[in-house]
């Protein structure tokens, strides 16, 4: 089939797909009833740890985004596309806003009445994966890596998500646009609605020693040297935040449970076998600026989204600055990165030196994407047209291997996403509105004029990263009381 025939045959699949999926555009963009239910006791939940980071370089100092002139992004006609792995973050979720949560009682507001249980992939966000997965097909054909109607033999594609249902669902989602007659399996390794230790991002190996050199390079990555200075470019953030959401003027803060958002009060905790934790105010900025980002993506009334306030584009991403923040402090300073990510690391490269394998899908969390990326020394970056500037929601950081004529390998890393206005406004995605593409600068890999890497240089830094790990114990022993 030529080239411009096989592009017609895929514009006209989106245009079928668009046909399946129009009731429930319908439905999403109706403005939603808000009711107000009796508040009961006050409900204790932890900080979201599913939405990522936003790096510190500013947007002057971060290196400009690689953005595709190809709508499939080819690097160009002499390369052959063999394998792709990608690591996803879920798609758009709900938050934990019931009466009497700590989001109930931190405003005066009524939270965007939502279409899934908190916690749980919304309608919006299973329309959104679809459609991702419905891009990725077209790209993968278009690159003859798969042929159209693919019906995967054995092993050939994994799909393999943690255990809580906002990932089980995106990975179905996906693989339904993907792959619509593939029959494809989900696979999970524990029981419905329990985390998964691949997708964890918890210290599985901790020492004195180890716990204090960690949180010291926390302190001097964000702080300047003090774990008081790591939220000190939030104030106007946390200003912003308190008076959308009325903090003040709220329950909890009336009745002495919830204080003003203060940037000197952060704290970080690690303990072996838990994710690292958040004390102070950053914990509470966090949970609001997720919620606040969640709804504006639901919510198409852009003032109902804001609780009545006007908001720039700017401001939505000074809200989320929050957010991103409380995760990059958490998970990506190296030695934290590099304890959380293993279990992933390891995964991603034994799925990359699986022959069969030609395509495969891990669905976790933003706090896997970001502690992955640091784990690889991925270099400061922030994302173009997206609230979230660092790994948006459902965003999937994309490991590809190619070939060229001479037999060589490379490799790509890049980050794929909807931009804001695609998932606020349910666009179909197809080569005249193709996702957004950033690619990755791992610190000290060159690329060639196309921008690939050497394999063989990317598969060695993955294997560097998740051998760090070992070297933990060398470099932070145990105490001789705990060994004992």
């Amino acid at each position: 089939m030529s080239a411009i025939i096989r592009r017609i045959a895929l514009i006209v699949s989106g245009l079928l797909v668009l046909c399946g999926i129009v009731a429930a555009v319908v439905l999403l963009r109706r403005p939603a009833e808000l009711t107000v239910t009796e508040d009961p006791a006050p409900i204790e939940e932890p900080a979201p740890t599913e939405e990522e980071p936003e790096a510190e370089a500013s947007q002057e100092e971060a290196a400009e985004p690689t953005l595709a002139e190809d709508p499939f992004y080819d690097p160009g006609e002499g390369y052959q596309l063999e394998q792709v792995v990608v690591l996803s973050r879920h798609n758009i979720r709900s938050p934990l806003s019931a009466a009497g949560s700590t989001l109930d009682m931190a405003t005066t507001h009524v939270w965007f009445d939502w279409t899934s249980d908190p916690s749980e992939l919304s309608l919006r966000g299973g329309a959104l994966e679809t459609m991702m997965g419905q891009y990725f097909r077209e790209w993968l054909e278009s690159e003859g890596l798969i042929e159209q109607n693919w019906q995967p033999s054995a092993g050939e594609v994994r799909f393999y998500a943690n255990s809580k249902q906002r990932t089980i669902a995106t990975a179905q989602y996906f693989s339904s646009g993907m792959l619509p007659v593939g029959n494809v399996h989900i696979e999970t390794h524990e029981d419905y609605d329990t985390m998964d230790a691949v997708f964890t991002p918890q210290c599985t190996y901790l020492s004195d020693s180890y716990e204090q050199a960690a949180l010291d390079q926390i302190a001097e990555r964000f702080g300047k040297g003090s774990m008081r200075n790591v939220a000190a470019g939030l104030k106007d953030s946390y200003q912003l935040i308190s008076e959308v959401v009325d903090l003040e003027g709220s329950k909890g803060y009336k009745s002495g449970e919830i204080g003003k958002l203060d940037t000197t009060d952060t704290g970080v905790t690690l303990e072996e076998y838990e994710e690292p934790a958040m004390a102070g105010s950053l914990k509470l900025a966090c949970q609001l600026s997720d919620a606040l980002v969640l709804q504006y993506y639901e919510q198409p009334d852009d003032a109902a989204a804001a609780f009545g306030h006007a908001l720039t584009f700017e401001q939505w991403q000074q809200i989320s600055q929050a957010k991103d923040t409380y995760n990059q402090v958490l998970f990506t300073a190296p030695l934290v990165a590099t304890n959380v990510a293993h279990p992933l690391l390891a995964e991603i490269g034994s799925e990359l030196d699986e022959r069969r394998r030609v395509f495969t899908f891990l669905c976790g969390h933003d706090s896997n994407l970001a502690s992955v990326a640091a784990a690889l020394q991925a270099e400061d970056y922030v994302l173009p047209q997206s609230v979230e500037q660092s790994v948006p929601i459902g965003a999937k950081l994309v490991f590809e291997r190619w070939s060229d004529e001479a037999g060589e390998r490379y490799a790509r890393v890049r980050l794929v996403y909807q931009n804001t206005d695609q998932l606020r406004g349910l666009t179909l995605l197809t080569p005249q509105n193709p996702p957004m593409s950033y690619d990755l600068t791992l610190h000290g890999l060159q690329k060639n004029d196309d921008g690939l890497y050497a394999y063989d240089d990317v598969r060695e830094r993955i294997q560097e990263a998740t051998d760090a790990y070992d070297q933990l114990e060398q470099d932070y022993p145990q105490e001789l009381a705990d060994a004992a």
